[in-house]
């Protein structure tokens, strides 16, 4: 078994799901795909169709096997024959919806444990949209709109725990998330924000280097030289100051290393294959 942490891959929703499939397509690959498995979890998701549209996706993308983890009650998540799935699986995907229905059922349960430890060992963990935020330690569970971040304007809630290096926001430049995305940075300058447009993805490798992948861009936001945040001192609705913020745009090719801080606009990616 793999001593290396498989890849972590936060996409920012509504990936291409017809013509190019970029984001789907790499994913598949470095899972194996012709002699790879992928396990679906549509939790996130209260339309049945969910995990089946997924399932059908990889197949059609020539992964050997996929299989759905129908996992709606947290007692689902005792199911001796899904851990047995998520041991032999060389993919996880979680799909989008409500990342609150993949915290309160998934957290703290034998399968989020499987997870966090077969990620360890080597297993790939991609989630989009709600499934993108449930992947770090502390989650956007929810907050407002904008791009000045405001006391008050998001609220955090504990996230699975692949990493606790990035905080996540999904569907970033189409719902104009800057604000809250800061705003979650202010709370406390430790972690780096990411900010994920859709059909984009964010494939952090087992040395901690991210690169994109998709057709939008990735917000990087590094707080390690912030020197002034007014959050404390903020009243509610007020606007926040913050100064020493570091801000990187990053498109298709593009990386930044988590650990160095360093980010690079790379060579633009294939758009299909």
């Amino acid at each position: 078994m793999s001593q290396s942490r498989g890849y972590i891959v936060p996409i920012g929703g509504a990936e291409e799901k017809l013509k190019d499939r970029v984001v789907l397509r790499h994913f598949a690959e470095i899972c194996g795909r012709r002699t790879g498995e992928i396990a679906v979890i549509a939790t996130a998701s209260r339309l049945p169709e969910t995990g089946r549209d997924y399932v059908r996706l990889f197949r059609d993308l020539k992964v050997r096997k996929v299989k759905l983890l129908d996992i709606h009650r947290r007692s689902d998540c005792d199911d001796e024959d899904y851990l047995r799935m998520i041991d032999r699986a060389d993919g996880v995907f979680m799909t989008g919806g409500d990342q609150l229905r993949l915290s309160t059922i998934i957290g703290g349960t034998p399968i989020g444990e499987a997870l966090i430890r077969r990620n360890r060992e080597g297993l790939h963990v991609a989630g989009t949209s709600a499934g993108a935020a449930f992947i770090s330690t502390h989650m956007i569970a929810f907050g407002d709109d904008g791009p000045t971040p405001r006391f008050n304007m998001v609220t955090l809630c504990p996230g699975l725990g692949l990493t606790d290096q990035v905080i996540v926001d999904q569907h970033f430049r189409q719902r104009n998330r800057l604000g809250r995305l800061l705003a979650a940075i202010s709370y406390n300058p430790a972690m780096i924000g990411l900010g994920i447009d859709e059909d984009t993805a964010a494939f952090i490798d087992p040395e901690d280097t991210l690169t994109v992948y998709g057709s939008g861009g990735i917000t990087v936001v590094d707080p390690a030289e912030v020197d002034y945040s007014s959050m404390d001192q903020a009243s509610q609705r007020k606007p926040i100051s913050l100064t020493g913020l570091r801000l990187h745009v990053l498109i298709s090719g593009g990386t930044f290393n988590l650990v160095t801080r360093r980010a690079t606009p790379g060579v633009a990616l294939p758009t299909g294959g």
